[in-house]
């Protein structure tokens, strides 16, 4: 499943239960991260951006780059300065390096976990609403 497909059941599942787009969108960014964290550990070092409209999603990575003899090399914000070069021959160290992170590098497991658990968000909203709708006249 490519990212436009995904994003696009999400946006009618989610025009049928009437959640309006900020919410969309930030349930998309929230199940995103935590794909990340299971994967990088962290989503400090990632950027998300959600276009429902065009129906894409871009993930970035950002890594500074560091001497290949340095200790910091395994630091889940780094990479070493033959990796960076592999990606643009002029990279130096102490700059940064962004990568798009295609939803394909996650797995079909995962985006299948991701696709269900937009599914459940949007369903616990949909009963959020219902019981604050009701709380007060019960």
């Amino acid at each position: 499943m490519d990212t436009a497909t995904l994003i696009e059941s999400f946006a009618d599942f989610a025009k049928q239960k009437n959640i309006d787009r900020p919410t969309m969108i930030r349930i998309l960014e929230d199940v995103f991260r935590t794909m990340i964290k299971k994967k990088y550990v962290t989503d400090d070092n990632f950027d998300i951006i959600v276009n429902a409209d065009k129906g894409d999603l871009e993930i970035y990575r950002i890594r500074e780059i560091v001497d290949d003899d340095s200790e910091d090399i395994w630091d889940h914000d780094k990479i070493s300065l033959s990796e960076a070069r592999k990606i643009e021959p002029d990279f130096e160290v102490g700059e940064e390096v962004t990568e798009q992170i295609g939803i394909e590098h996650f797995g079909r497991r995962a985006v299948t976990t991701a696709r269900q658990t937009l599914i459940q968000k949007v369903k616990d909203l949909e009963k959020d609403v219902l019981y604050q709708k009701y709380k007060d006249i019960v």
